[in-house]
C-alpha cells in the first residue's frame, strides 16, 4: 500500500517522499484513513513503529484545509507528551511534515517566560508535557478554547507517571467540538477507562497486540548477583565497545553512579535522568546519536522519546518495577526494522519482576548466563530461617544476592 491509497494529497504525498518515507507502517495504514475522516482513534502499536506520522500526518492536512491564522494565545491542535524528549522529537517529526504551520514546543526545564512570549502570537500546534502546560495556562499565557484537534501520545506512560490529574484539568478547557487521538504501546485497564473518558466513539486500531514488543528484537537474561552485575555489564560491552548501547537503571543516582563507573572502565558513556537539566540531557543525547557517546545509561524518563538509528543492544541492568516499561525500554532498539537485542540482568530479589515481565511479553526469555534464582526461590521462607540457625556459615553468598 502506498500513502497515495490512503487518501492523502499530492502535496503531502511530496512531501513524504522527500523524507524518504514511501509506503505507510502498519498503524499508519489503519490510522490515517479513519483519522483523516475525522474519526476519534485508539492506536496501540508497539514503539518504532511510525506512531507519530500516524498522528502528525492526518493533524496536519485538517489544519492545513483552514487557512485563517490563529490569534492570539490560542492553539488549533494540542499534542500532549509524557517527557521532554518526546515531546521535542514529536515537534521535529512534524516540521518535517510542514513548512506552513506555526509548532511550538513547551515543556520544563526551559524559560517559562520566553514560552509564554512565543505563545502570545498563537499556534497552529502545541506540543506539551502536561505540567508545563498548566503553568502556562494558570498564567493565563494560552487560550485552549479553540482548540479543535487534541492528541495523547504515550497516553500509558502520562497515566504511570502521574499526569492523570492535570489531564483532567487539562481536557474540559479545550472545544467541545474536537477530534481526538489516543496512542499507546501497552493497554491497562486505566487505558480503556481513559480512552472512554476522553474519546467519542473510537477507531480502535492495532498494529500489534497490546505489549508486543518489535519483532527483530532477541531477548535474553543473566541471572547475576547485585554485586557482579557491574562486571558483567564491563564484560558484555567490550563486545561491542562501537555499537550504541542503552542501560537501563531504576534510580536517578544508581544511574549517575554506574556513568561514572563506566567511564572510568574506558567507555565513552553519558546519563540522562531526572537530576539532569534540560540542557544536559539534550547534551547527553545528542552526543549518543552523533556517535561521539557509545553508552548512554538512563532511567525511564528516556524509555519514551529516544528515536536515535543503529541502538543495537538495551542493558535492563535492573529489572523496571511496572513490567509494561520493559516494553517501552526495549523499544529503543530494532526500529523500523533493524535488528536489536535486549538484556536483562536479574538479581535474586527481582525474580517476581523477571515473571511479571514473562507474562506481558508472553513468552520465556532464554538464560544466557547463570542459574535461575527460582529453583532457590521455591524453599519456603520459614525453613530457611530455621536452617540459619542451625549453620553459623548461613546460606551461600548467591542466595542473599
Amino acid at each position: 500500500m502506498t500513502f497515495n491509497e490512503l487518501g492523502l494529497n499530492a502535496r503531502m504525498v511530496s512531501r513524504l517522499a522527500s523524507l524518504g518515507l514511501n509506503t505507510p507502517t502498519p498503524i499508519q495504514q489503519k490510522a490515517i484513513p479513519h483519522a483523516l475522516q475525522g474519526r476519534d482513534v485508539l492506536g496501540i502499536a508497539q514503539t518504532g513503529t511510525g506512531k507519530t506520522a500516524a498522528f502528525g500526518i492526518p493533524l496536519v492536512v485538517a489544519l492545513s484545509k483552514s487557512p485563517e491564522r490563529p490569534a492570539p494565545r490560542s492553539v488549533r491542535g494540542l499534542v500532549l507528551a509524557p517527557t521532554r524528549e518526546l515531546a521535542g522529537q514529536i515537534v521535529q517529526s512534524l516540521g518535517g511534515l510542514t513548512s506552513d504551520l506555526r509548532i511550538t514546543l513547551v515543556v520544563g526545564g526551559k524559560s517559562i517566560n520566553a514560552q509564554a512570549a512565543r505563545l502570545s502570537r498563537g499556534t497552529d500546534i502545541l506540543v506539551a508535557t502536561p505540567g508545563r502546560l498548566i503553568d502556562l495556562l494558570d498564567r493565563r499565557a494560552v487560550d485552549l478554547g479553540q482548540t479543535r484537534f487534541l492528541v495523547l501520545d504515550e497516553a500509558d506512560q502520562m497515566l504511570d507517571i502521574g499526569f492523570i490529574h492535570a489531564l483532567r484539568r487539562i481536557a474540559p478547557m479545550l472545544g467541545k467540538e474536537r477530534q481526538t487521538m489516543m496512542f499507546s504501546a501497552t493497554m491497562p485497564k486505566t487505558m480503556a477507562d481513559l480512552s472512554r473518558e476522553y474519546l467519542s466513539e473510537p477507531v480502535r486500531v492495532e498494529a500489534s497486540p497490546p505489549g508486543k514488543v518489535a519483532d527483530k528484537v532477541t531477548h535474553s537474561v543473566h541471572f547475576v548477583t547485585k554485586e557482579g552485575k557491574q562486571d558483567l555489564l564491563i564484560g558484555l560491552l567490550h563486545g561491542h565497545r562501537e555499537d550504541r548501547a542503552l542501560v537501563f537503571s531504576r534510580t536517578k543516582h544508581g544511574a549517575e553512579r554506574l556513568m561514572k563507573q563506566l567511564d572510568r572502565a574506558g567507555f565513552a558513556t553519558a546519563s540522562i535522568h531526572g537530576n539532569k537539566s534540560q540542557g544536559q540531557r539534550d547534551r547527553a543525547l545528542g552526543a549518543f546519536r552523533d556517535g561521539s557517546v557509545h553508552v548512554l545509561v538512563a532511567t525511564d524518563v528516556a524509555a519514551r522519546g529516544i528515536d536515535i538509528p543503529g541502538v543495537g543492544h538495551v542493558y535492563n541492568f535492573d529489572l523496571p518495577n511496572v513490567p509494561e516499561n520493559y516494553v517501552h525500554r526495549i523499544g529503543r532498539t530494532a526500529r523500523a526494522g533493524r535488528d536489536g537485542r535486549a538484556i536483562a540482568f536479574c538479581a535474586a530479589d527481582e525474580v517476581t519482576e523477571l515473571k511479571a515481565i514473562e507474562k506481558v511479553l508472553g513468552m520465556r526469555v532464554a538464560v544466557a548466563g547463570g542459574r535461575p534464582w527460582e529453583a532457590t526461590d521455591e524453599t519456603p521462607k520459614p525453613q530457611k530461617r530455621r536452617r540459619s540457625r542451625r549453620r553459623a556459615g548461613g546460606r551461600p553468598e548467591r542466595m542473599v544476592a
